[in-house]
């Protein structure tokens, strides 16, 4: 009986050493793709630390039951509130001079782009 309950603390440690080892395994393998990542493309790896990856975990929406949802929702005519807060904006803006138009040619875009860090 004795030899029976060291084994079994010896598997259990052993199983403990593996959760350990690819613990650290799989935090050494996170961290040298982020720093590859940094090092070639950092918009992608500041935008992978923004929002992680999610997988679906359940199974994909029926595609019929999507459309009828969202037709549902778009081809309703819905009612909005008119409020006096309206009135009193477009009394306040009705002042206001527009803005003179401003043309962007490709040259200004060259020139914004040449003059980016990256």
């Amino acid at each position: 009986m004795q030899k029976l309950t060291e084994c079994i603390d010896d598997l259990k440690q052993r199983i403990v050493a593996w959760g350990k080892w690819i613990r650290r395994y799989t935090d050494r393998s996170t961290r040298f793709n982020q720093n590859r990542l940094f090092q070639n493309d950092q918009k992608r790896l500041y935008k992978s630390l923004e929002r992680p990856i999610v997988r679906g975990t359940g199974p994909a929406p029926n595609q019929a039951d999507t459309v009828v949802f969202w037709r549902g929702l778009w081809s309703e005519p819905v009612n909005h509130s008119e409020g006096p807060w309206k009135e009193v904006e477009v009394s306040q803006c009705a002042g206001i001079t527009p803005m003179d138009p401003f043309i962007i040619t490709p040259d200004d875009v060259a020139e914004a782009v040449r003059r980016a860090p990256n």
